[in-house]
């Protein structure tokens, strides 16, 4: 899951960017509200984390921004103002989700990956393909039965490759989708990436690279 954190409360937005990487998520930050408008008009995110009160354009104005469109952006707003009305407020202007300061780190990411599965079309809650099973929820990946160990950047790569219903997947957008905007395209990342998830899964190998396109795991039928 692609994610941008906008939040002028830099100890808070480099702490969540931490957590939210540590449980498998690609994390850019903006720290005022213009920056986070340039970030989301040249990435398409899953989930925004939005602070309603921002130096710059306001949380409340790139919130409007990011949902006017009815894009598959979902957003979710952190402010220290909890009160029912001002929750009421964040929801009418197009949040789809609204936390107060003080929240607990797991609710939060409970809901942003609720939020998630909602910007992206609809997948089972388990994916698979031949005698792998992955599961998003439990964060693990079976090969016939046995528990296979990934790193959470293989493990992102293959839920997108599973996720991708036997289309094809470029590199660019492997990139985009499991790692963030401080990866080198011009590196072999994801070359690196596949060849490591590849020896991990065995063989038969469920992973087909698409010369000059990207890698695909065909679908069942």
């Amino acid at each position: 899951m692609r994610v941008l954190i906008v939040e002028d409360e830099r100890p808070l937005a480099d702490a969540l960017a931490r957590g939210l990487r540590r449980e498998g998520m690609a994390v850019d930050v903006a720290y005022d509200g213009d920056t986070g408008h340039e970030k989301a008009t040249v990435t398409r995110y899953d989930v925004v984390v939005l602070d309603r009160d921002l130096p710059g354009m306001s949380g409340d104005e790139l919130c409007a921004e990011l949902t006017q469109d009815g894009g598959i952006t979902r957003v979710i707003m952190l402010t220290a103002s909890g009160t029912l009305a001002d929750k009421v407020a964040g929801l009418s202007i197009g949040a789809d989700d609204y936390l107060a300061k003080p929240f607990d780190f797991p609710e939060l990411v409970a809901r942003m990956r609720a939020l998630g599965r909602r910007a992206t079309p609809a997948t089972p809650p388990v994916l698979s393909a031949g005698d792998v099973v992955l599961d998003p929820a439990r964060r693990t990946v079976r090969r016939a039965g046995d528990l296979v160990d990934l790193t959470r950047k293989e493990f992102g790569v293959l839920e997108v490759l599973l996720s991708a219903g036997g289309a094809v997947v470029s590199s660019e957008d492997l990139l985009e989708r499991v790692w963030d905007e401080h990866a080198d395209p011009f590196t072999t990342t994801v070359r690196v990436t596949m060849m490591t998830l590849r020896k991990k899964l065995g063989e038969p190998g469920i992973i087909e690279t698409v010369v000059g396109s990207g890698y695909r795991v065909p679908s069942a039928g």
